[in-house]
């Protein structure tokens, strides 16, 4: 038997507490920047940190959604081997995907709702997605497969949904990026009677929003990143709530690079399982303070982060606040 044979192929449970660890690192490096105006230096240090901390993950794990190319990113890019068996080539077989730090402008400017991300499965388990834009609708567990569709228009999808809560449309609350092009979906939505809740930045909670009834969104529509629907996915796949995309591109030169990462249908509509499959685990850090999560808060000598952790094999969903102190453990 050959030595990749001999790795084992399921997802530890244990490695729950080391994304959490993972994305920890991300926030706390990047709360340094909260407020100052820098999304770039923000940006850095998450990636820096969470590349640091990925070093002592036991997993041999390949990035699939990340900082961008090799030439564009010096870590955390796609393809790069990360984990405590990248070198050896041992260890259990995993892809990752990443969002060292989701709402660099959030970030910079103090607002609500950045985070650090990170989503695990076994090789395999999920799409590898261009860096293009992608139509995303999303809803949260307990409903029958199909209410929600792509491709039927807000107001319908807005009453399938009233429907099956057992309440009016009025009820219900839709989150959206504040962008002008979604200026149709807001308006149908409004005419619908729903509520709107819009975000400067930051999709990946607006999707992951959609199964934490403590947000009060109901549905998440409109264009995000194509790569941060995949981490939202991943977070939806272990909540039970469902998701659909669709890659948009608005040059050439993306789908060419579409066919490259294997992705043969360019108008094709991703069901939950094309884009996040098998055991998944999904861990986020709040950076800023938001519905979801609570922003890194500073303490004499140390900080309290508040994190989540999910896993689609059990569909248990854990909150993690952890102190830390930086006499013992600096950033």
């Amino acid at each position: 038997m050959s030595e990749t044979e001999n790795r084992p192929r399921n997802v530890d449970r244990n490695l729950a507490l080391e994304l959490v660890r993972v994305t920890e690192a991300a926030a706390l490096a990047a709360s340094s920047w909260v407020g100052k105006g820098d999304k770039n230096a923000a940006d850095g240090a998450a990636v820096e940190a969470m590349r640091r901390a990925f070093d002592s993950v036991a997993i041999h794990g390949t990035v699939v959604i990340g900082e961008g190319e090799m030439d564009e990113a010096p870590m955390l890019y796609i393809g790069e081997k990360v984990g405590l068996y990248a070198r050896s080539g041992t260890g259990m077989l995993a892809d990752i995907a990443v969002d060292p730090l989701e709402g660099t402008t959030l970030t910079a400017k103090g607002g609500p709702n950045a985070m650090a991300v990170v989503a695990l499965a076994n090789r395999g388990g999920f799409l590898h997605a261009p860096d293009c834009y992608m139509d995303k609708i999303a809803i949260g567990p307990g409903y029958p497969q199909g209410i929600v569709d792509l491709d039927r228009s807000p107001g319908d999808n807005l009453a399938a949904l009233a429907k099956a809560k057992g309440v009016s449309i009025g009820e219900l609350t839709v989150c959206a990026l504040d962008r002008d092009r979604h200026k149709d979906i807001i308006k149908a939505c409004r005419a619908a009677g729903a509520r709107l809740m819009l975000i400067p930045d930051g999709d990946v909670f607006g999707v992951v929003a959609c199964a934490q009834p403590e947000t009060g969104v109901d549905m998440y529509l409109g264009w995000g990143g194509a790569p941060e629907g995949v981490l939202a996915a991943a977070a939806l796949r272990c909540t039970g709530g469902q998701m659909q995309g669709r890659l948009i591109f608005e040059e050439e030169a993306q789908v060419v690079r579409a066919k490259e990462m294997g992705i043969d249908d360019p108008k094709k509509k991703y069901e939950m399982d094309d884009l996040a499959s098998g055991d998944v685990m999904f861990a986020a850090t709040g950076v800023t303070t938001g519905p979801m999560l609570r922003g890194v808060r500073l303490i004499p000598g140390g900080a309290i982060t508040h994190s989540i952790v999910m896993r689609s094999k059990s569909g248990t969903v854990r909150y993690v606040e952890a102190h830390h102190n930086f006499q013992v453990k600096p950033i």
